[in-house]
């Protein structure tokens, strides 16, 4: 049977078709109408799908002649939305038709019965979503990542850290951010990270003023902290301010001078001393008290008239900054405070005050990294210890630490830590020599803090990176075909785009409230911040960094050479410039400390390589490996000396102003060749690198402690539990082969030795 519908001047043919006798259903035409799913997309109406659902129900209650009741309940439904001229029909809209024509059917129990059937598919369909597949695996620990080399996913809190960053990044990928955003990082264009604090509003990471906390005291949630009165309290509270700060980011804590800031407080502790020794070994008196000792050195002659009671309160206090040391760093080494059984990401820089007591704290941080922790001596995790070079300071023998300096390059042949700070970088011209708050510093991944554009200057404390983002070059290169001028216009574009996502980010993060994060703002950890202007007034003086990573993959896909060869290096140095360029502009146009960052990628140089793979396939030296090179580094697999690594490196990192590191990888044998290491330090400072590491493999027996670099077995007691212990950002992290993930322990494993040391 034929029917026409008209509607103005179109006519629309329908036909009527009879499965059984006094049974119809309306067929549309194709164009006609369409049903919208719950993921968005729009499917044909289909009255079989509405006949279907509503025989289950019948069935279900025992209904007969189900197959009638069925389609004459489908064909009201599409009729009536046919006279209504639906084009479009949400699927819950449609069920809800369905309900009310069973209830006013007076089919109330099989109405009942299709609401459950709603209730059983819905929940089906939950289950097997991604997001619940992907929680599901998290709470089980069923797809261990490693995304975070200092995070244990198998542990309790951990499970429950994982599954919550699955929801919490889905919320802020569909809830907190543009669709231009969202496609950059679902397309591997430009990545988001720490997606899973995006939606709380977190900033990353922050260098403390520590001087201004220690000497004030703070606040927490439950008390007030008075000043310490001793080197001992002082360093035991930088670790608690450390773990404290930590929960109010998602990055790292750093401590940017901590000889300098503990210089007033070892000054309590001989004042401290000193008295004893008067009243215990000479009598004598003092013309000053306990509050003025902070501002008088130990070396004053007011001391040095009693010489015995000198020597005592020095060899004490000596010995109490020792313990103190070795207190922050087994503190910081058991603070599990985030989740994950996380210990907090903290950085110590040193090595430049010349003071008599800072040079005692300076001494006493590296005796305690070389030392050890534990029975074992196991090499401290954390802090990263960071050596500052400083020209007239500590670089030549007859310069003030430079005896330090040999016992910093003792402890990183035994420790790897600390790792070296170059404070005369070209980046950071104009510091003042007698403001240690405005020499460069570091965290230990390589993020520091340019010039502030809005008053701060070059002063690094109470300063911190707000938000990045990290450009996947290879997958831009792979668009432009071989074409450097389109990969070169499509890179402009996506750092424009990288720009309107770190101020879309940043605006997000500037609209939380400060009670989001007490302790940072009631203690005015980061400088700046004015209630009645909002914690904007703060986070401004911070940097908002584009990153990068695969410059060696992505040179190799447009030219065929990467920057280990002169015209891979030209056209490096070609892209580092529009980098530099675009954040230098965005910095003066928006006033705001845009920065160019190079990527740690601990987890991004996999899973990037992971999502250009499924689009790209395997390539030839760029994709044929677990991992793509983090930001602008040489290929680990590149065999070179050392100073030719430096050399290829240090043509491209003041092209950075937010964070780079440069390391290169030795024998375990090197250890024992402190003047070498020495040479290198020096030769990398003069090439103007700003953040150096060495790697040596450091190997720990688990049973007798024995550490070298081997295998799988102990040579002295053949025992097969084994810590091997690998730089993975530029912090240290446990066993590698456990912590990292299948890309890190790839590359860690390709890593070629430097040899060569001439």
């Amino acid at each position: 049977m034929m029917i026409v519908v008209s509607s103005g001047d179109k006519k629309t043919v329908f036909l009527l078709f009879l499965p059984s006798p006094g049974m119809a259903f309306i067929l549309e035409r194709k164009d006609i109408m369409k049903v919208r799913k719950r993921d968005g997309k729009l499917q044909q109406f289909n009255c079989e799908k509405i006949y279907d659902a509503i025989c289950a129900a019948l069935n279900s209650a025992n209904v007969t002649d189900k197959n009638h009741i069925a389609w004459e309940i489908a064909s009201d439904i599409k009729q009536e939305l046919i006279l209504n001229k639906t084009k479009i029909i949400e699927i819950e809209t449609l069920q809800d038709l369905v309900e009310a024509k069973l209830m006013t059917s007076g089919l109330t129990d099989v109405a009942r019965r299709y609401i459950r059937y709603r209730y059983d598919r819905e929940r089906i369909r939950h289950s097997k979503s991604k997001l619940m597949i992907d929680i599901s695996e998290k709470l089980n620990a069923t797809n261990v990542e490693n995304q975070n080399a200092n995070l244990d996913e198998k542990s309790f809190s951990g499970r429950m850290n994982e599954a919550n960053r699955v929801v919490m990044k889905d919320y802020a990928l569909y809830n907190c951010m543009s669709e231009m955003a969202r496609n950059n990082h679902l397309n591997n264009e430009i990545y988001i990270h720490d997606l899973d604090s995006y939606a709380v509003g977190m900033h990353n990471c922050l260098s403390i003023p520590f001087d201004r906390l220690l000497k004030t005291g703070f606040t927490t949630r439950q008390c007030d902290v008075r000043p310490p009165k001793s080197v001992n309290t002082a360093m035991q509270l930088v670790a608690v301010i450390m773990q404290l700060q930590s929960l109010q980011q998602f990055g790292g804590v750093s401590a940017t001078h901590l000889d300098w800031t503990m210089v007033p407080f070892v000054r309590y502790s001989f004042y401290k001393h000193f008295v004893n020794g008067l009243k215990y070994i000479e009598e004598g008196t003092l013309d000053f008290n306990k509050e003025e000792a902070r501002d008088v050195s130990i070396n004053d002659e007011r001391y040095k008239k009693y010489p015995k009671v000198y020597r005592y309160a020095y060899d004490m206090t000596e010995k109490e900054t020792y313990q103190a040391a070795e207190g922050m760093y087994h503190n910081l080494n058991t603070l599990q405070s985030r989740s994950g059984q996380q210990l907090p990401f903290s950085s110590i820089n040193y090595g430049t005050c010349t003071l008599e007591e800072g040079r005692m704290v300076t001494k006493a941080l590296l005796e305690v990294s070389i030392e050890g922790l534990g029975s074992l001596r196991k090499t401290p995790i954390f802090p990263c210890g960071i050596f500052q070079c400083m020209k007239g300071v500590n670089r030549k023998p007859d310069e003030p630490n430079y005896d330090l300096f040999k016992l910093a390059l003792k402890s990183t042949s035994l420790r790897l830590y600390p790792n070296y700070v170059n404070v005369d970088w070209s980046n950071n011209a104009g510091y003042d020599i007698n403001d240690p708050k405005t020499y460069l510093s570091t965290m230990g991944c390589r993020t520091s803090n340019g010039f502030d554009i809005n008053g701060l200057g070059q002063t690094k404390d109470g300063r911190g990176n707000i938000c990045p983002v990290t450009i996947i070059m290879p997958t831009l290169a792979m668009q432009a075909k071989k074409d450097v001028e389109k990969f070169m216009e499509l890179l402009d574009k996506k750092i424009h785009e990288a720009k309107d996502m770190l101020l879309e980010r940043f605006e997000w993060i500037a609209s939380q409230p400060a009670s989001s994060a007490n302790f940072m703002y009631q203690n005015n950890t980061m400088e700046g911040y004015i209630p009645e202007e909002g914690i904007r007034s703060a986070l401004k003086h911070g940097t908002i960094v584009i990153g990068q990573l695969g410059l060696a993959e992505t040179l190799q896909l447009l030219i065929g050479k990467d920057h280990t060869e002169p015209e891979g290096m030209e056209l490096a140095k070609r892209i580092e410039q529009l980098f530099k360029d675009r954040c230098d502009q965005f910095k003066q146009q928006y006033k705001l400390n845009f920065g160019v960052y190079y990527t740690p990628a601990e987890n991004l140089c996999y899973t990037a390589r992971n999502k250009f793979v499924e689009k790209y396939g395997v390539i030839k030296n760029v994709s044929d490996k677990e991992f793509f090179t983090n930001s602008m580094h040489v290929p680990v697999y590149k065999e070179m000396t050392p100073f030719e690594k430096i050399d290829i490196e240090s043509q491209l990192t003041g092209y950075s102003n937010a964070g780079c590191i440069t390391y290169v990888e030795l024998e375990s044998t090197s250890k024992h060749n402190i003047e070498a290491l020495e040479a290198l330090v020096n030769y990398a400072m003069d090439k103007d690198i700003p953040y150096f590491a060495i790697n040596i493999p450091n190997d720990t027996c688990l049973e007798c402690g024995f550490t070298d670099e081997f295998n799988d077995n102990c040579p002295m007691c053949g025992s097969q539990e084994i810590q091997q212990l690998r730089r993975v950002t530029g912090y240290l992290t446990g066993n590698y082969k456990t912590a990292f993930n299948k890309g890190k322990i790839e590359e860690t494993d390709m890593r070629v030795k430097h040899n060569k040391i001439y």
